[in-house]
């Protein structure tokens, strides 16, 4: 920030001061309290410099996150490991269901009551990063204090927006296609396998619909996940800069593919593929016996099995693999304003990189962000789906391509537009090329 300007005085030398009368002084006490509002404010927002001057003296971090109550004592008893590691600092937690979270972090950034400390995902990391919400934890990385040297690249990669570090990576996760291993082999079929193509995995889908008479696969038009991979596939992304990166003529060929499969009884029908596009893990498919896949995030296997007596099994989506990268479950990151980011930075270290509070979060958050530690929690782990999630990420994690961008300002829009136009077309309500059209026009209207 820089330093207040002197003040100056409107009496020149030698003349003699005159005092205001009372309507000049509250003019001037107006206009000074104008002023210095903004000063004021300004002021609190930058904080210090970060450094207490007594390394020893007390301090309460304030910490927002999302997440139910198995979180909460996670993420709680964590924080107490780094209070008993670190007697001066304390917590002031604050946490709340997915449903309504974003909203309450608006209020509190806008209202100037931001947490030190908040959980955030890449719906939404752009758009805080852009409004100079988020510290740019570049310097801290550079400087090892906050430590990335285990981490994938593309994972903390994942974080940047324009050139700063926005957040980092509480966890990691990648798309993931779940099959019913049980129904497979009940029927002497094959399993899916990390690198067919697209047309294979259509045509092993049309198989197994034959031999089974459960629908092979759910059909993923309305996924942003598939239709984001599948487009990496072809050269482009979701995003280029903040542009579209992809035609209403790439979204035509997506779902022509698609209606290709359901032409073929490849997938299931408009009606069950709309239960399979929410994103509660009791409605999908693979789960509900009404499909052989789903196309979730890889993590997601442990809950998807307690849904399921069959075994599951799962890979990458079909094509290229390095079209997949990986993702950051959602991230940890330090309002630029905070008067204690030093600690909180340091908070957001230990959380990744002490063994003792990794080993207590687990892949609650996704699985550990660190490497070595990802090892130690899959040694540890005892369920069999999350040892397969974490098993599918370390075989993918040798062939992940580079990030892309963190999504831009109206992503969620983006992603309920895709589900309708792809909707459409798999009613027949609107032609693949019209639904394509559709689509690219409301996306252009959301990040605008």
């Amino acid at each position: 920030m820089h330093p207040a300007t002197p003040p100056t005085t409107d009496t020149p030398v030698g003349r003699h001061h005159r005092t205001p009368r009372p309507r000049r002084r509250l003019l001037r006490g107006l206009l000074a309290a104008t002023v210095a509002a903004p000063l004021m404010f300004g002021a609190a927002a930058c904080g210090d410099d970060g450094s207490a001057a007594d390394p020893n003296a007390p301090v309460k971090l304030s910490i927002f996150w999302w997440g139910g109550d198995a979180r909460a004592k996670l993420t709680e008893d964590a924080l107490a490991l780094y209070t008993k590691k670190h007697p001066n600092v304390t917590f002031e937690t604050t946490w709340q269901a997915n449903q309504g979270y974003f909203d309450k972090l608006a209020t509190l950034t806008a209202g100037g009551n931001p947490p030190d400390l908040f959980q955030i995902d890449d719906n939404y990391l752009a758009e805080y990063a852009a409004r100079s919400t988020t510290l740019d934890l570049t310097s801290y990385q550079e400087s090892g204090k906050l430590d990335t040297s285990k981490f994938p690249e593309s994972l903390w990669q994942y974080g940047v927006v324009d050139g700063k570090l926005a957040g980092l990576a509480a966890g990691e996760n990648t798309q993931g296609l779940v099959y019913n291993k049980t129904l497979l082999t009940k029927h002497n079929l094959p399993e899916p396998t990390t690198g067919m193509s697209w047309e294979a995995h259509i045509a092993w889908a049309e198989e197994v619909s034959r031999k089974t008479g459960v629908p092979g696969t759910q059909d993923p038009s309305a996924d942003y996940k598939a239709f984001w991979v599948w487009l990496r596939q072809q050269g482009k992304d979701l995003y280029e800069g903040r542009e579209l990166g992809f035609t209403a003529e790439d979204v035509t060929r997506w779902f022509d593919l698609w209606k290709g499969a359901r032409d073929r009884r490849a997938t299931p029908t408009a009606d069950v593929i709309h239960e399979g596009n929410s994103s509660d893990v009791t409605k999908q498919l693979v789960v509900t016996g009404k499909s052989a896949t789903s196309w979730v995030w890889a993590n997601q296997m442990p809950d998807l099995k307690k849904n399921t007596k069959d075994e599951l099994g799962v890979v990458a989506y079909p094509g290229d693999p390095s079209a997949q990268w990986a993702r950051a479950s959602m991230y940890w990151s330090v309002f630029k304003g905070s008067r204690n980011r030093d600690i909180a930075v340091d908070v957001i270290n230990f959380l990744n990189n002490d063994q003792e509070a990794v080993k207590l979060l687990g892949t609650d958050r996704g699985l550990p962000s660190n490497l070595d530690l990802r090892r130690v929690v899959s040694d540890d782990t005892t369920d069999p789906a999350m040892k397969q999630s974490i098993a599918v990420e370390a075989e993918l994690t040798q062939k992940f391509g580079e990030s892309p961008q963190v999504p831009i300002k109206g992503h969620s829009k983006v992603k309920s537009e895709l589900i309708k136009a792809a909707e459409n077309a798999q009613y027949g309500r609107a032609t693949t090329a019209a639904a394509a059209a559709q689509f690219v026009e409301a996306c252009k209207s959301a990040i605008a």
